[in-house]
């Protein structure tokens, strides 16, 4: 499917995109090589094949959650920069 540079432009444009001339042409060439590609999977054939929404064995890498104690405040707050009244203390975000 060979795409017009006037097409290509405007897509540029939607993603505010500046493209010189030169660059253009090449995108052309290149989006409309991917969409001939795509355009080859429209004719395979899939009769009899099922949807897929998971091609691998779904397993989790993480470690199960466990209850462990929690450090208490003076722990915490042994390292802080600045602290008052057993919080943090950091600089104001937003002005008033």
């Amino acid at each position: 499917m060979a795409l017009t540079t006037t097409e290509v432009a405007h897509v540029a444009q939607l993603a505010r995109l500046r493209l010189s001339t030169e660059e253009l042409e090449q995108m052309r060439n290149q989006l409309s090589h991917i969409l001939d590609y795509i355009a080859m999977l429209q004719d395979v054939d899939v009769t009899g094949v099922p949807p897929t929404a998971q091609v691998t064995g779904l397993a989790t890498v993480m470690r199960p959650d466990r209850v462990v104690g929690a450090l208490d405040r003076e722990e915490v707050l042994a390292n802080a920069p600045d602290q008052a009244a057993g919080m943090f203390r950091v600089r104001a975000v937003f002005d008033e």
